[in-house]
């Protein structure tokens, strides 16, 4: 109920706070490459249940069917504008709406498509026991993950094998030991890795 609270209060602070921004950032969007600002893709939230996750559109139309996994930030399929995004998780900011919507909280497992949600194991599933977040311990230490992919020769095998079973150990992990002393910390430990990196 606490955290319920605070991701509702905290999401409505940073959506009026940074509306000027969020107006920027959709202005610069229908410069680079036109409508539509966001783009919308089907995750997997609490419970299996499916949703619609609101970023801001970082890729040129219809490119996210050429492939789920971005595996380089200098991905062909990036807009200009998107690389900037990108880079400083500026995308991320529309899931504050989601959390409005009860859909997902601050801190949380990093919420994942239907095809790699199928890989899980019965362990990995308890994942879905909670609500996905916008930000959690496991985005933080894979935060340059598509480069690191880049730098593989099978990308998705490596995210597959390697990242995925990596950062589902390290949400578990954060499931059991999840308060909210500790969502500050990682909300803090986020907003400075968006500007500066180690």
């Amino acid at each position: 109920m606490l955290k319920r609270l605070f991701d509702i209060v905290f999401s409505i602070i940073i959506l009026i706070v940074l509306f000027p921004l969020f107006l920027i950032i959709s202005l610069w969007i229908i410069i680079d490459d036109g409508f539509p600002v966001f783009y919308l893709q089907e995750r997997i939230g609490k419970d299996f249940k499916p949703f619609k996750l609101i970023k801001f559109r970082t890729m040129y139309k219809d490119a996210d069917k050429k492939g789920l996994l971005t595996v380089s930030s200098k991905d062909n399929r990036i807009t200009p504008s998107g690389y900037y995004l990108r880079k400083f998780k500026l995308d991320e900011l529309p899931q504050f709406i989601n959390v409005l919507k009860g859909e997902m909280s601050i801190v949380g497992p990093r919420p994942e498509v239907k095809k790699y949600v199928e890989l899980y194991n019965d362990e990995q599933k308890k994942v879905l026991s909670v609500k996905p977040g916008i930000t959690d311990e496991a985005s933080l230490k894979y935060i340059d993950e598509n480069d690191v992919l880049a730098r593989s020769e099978n990308p998705e095998w490596t995210y597959i094998n390697e990242v995925m079973p990596e950062k589902l150990k390290i949400n578990l992990k954060y499931i059991k030991n999840q308060n909210l002393l500790y969502d500050l910390k990682i909300i803090f430990w986020t907003a400075k890795k968006m500007f500066f990196r180690d």
